[in-house]
């Protein structure tokens, strides 16, 4: 996978378009609607098969990833804001709601991402604590240190708020007005 630079250009899209992807187990992707095709700027060819990190942007903090996995593998949904990488170097903001998928034995198959464009109002505090993770991750040189060390101040700015990743990324929706995670 060649390496994508990014170039500072937002992508937009409107806040009724929903980006739908589901992957396997390996997350690897299996089905991209319309919407993902536009906005990610690959297209449906390019993505099937191929692991769905093929959209992950630099500057997404991989503590926010391993909650995310950690949530999956644990056979429960999660909500989180993400920063996408378009084919183009162009980003966009999303938040995503993934959940476990299963058959109709109740057999883990894989996962089911739908993401709606982000608050704006939430950008900000999820902006200035993903740069302040991501700083803490490159604080190491062993990306295994940064992540563990990364995910540490994520779990203790989350306790010293009394929240759950979930209730951080809720509280900062336009219905309950913005909240920030700070030391």
């Amino acid at each position: 996978m060649a390496s994508i630079t990014p170039t500072g250009r937002e992508v937009g899209f409107s806040e009724d378009d929903i980006i739908v992807t589901k992957t396997d187990l390996k997350g690897h992707v299996t089905y991209a609607n319309h919407v993902f095709v536009r906005v990610s700027e690959y297209s449906e060819a390019e993505v099937l098969g191929k692991p769905h990190n093929l959209i992950r942007h630099p500057d997404m903090p991989g503590c926010v990833f391993g909650l995310l996995w950690d949530t999956l593998q644990q056979r429960r949904e999660i909500f989180a804001y993400v920063l996408n990488l378009t084919k183009s170097g162009g980003h966009y903001w999303v938040l995503a709601h993934a959940t476990p998928s299963f058959d109709l034995s109740g057999n883990h198959i894989g996962y089911h991402s739908s993401r709606r464009a982000a608050y704006t109002d939430a950008l900000p505090a999820v902006k200035t604590l993903y740069a302040r993770l991501r700083g803490e991750e490159r604080k190491y040189s062993s990306k295994k240190e940064g992540l563990e060390a990364s995910s540490k101040l994520l779990s203790d700015l989350l306790r010293q708020q009394g929240k759950s990743y979930g209730e951080f990324v809720f509280g900062l929706s336009r219905f309950t007005g913005v909240g920030v995670l700070a030391a």
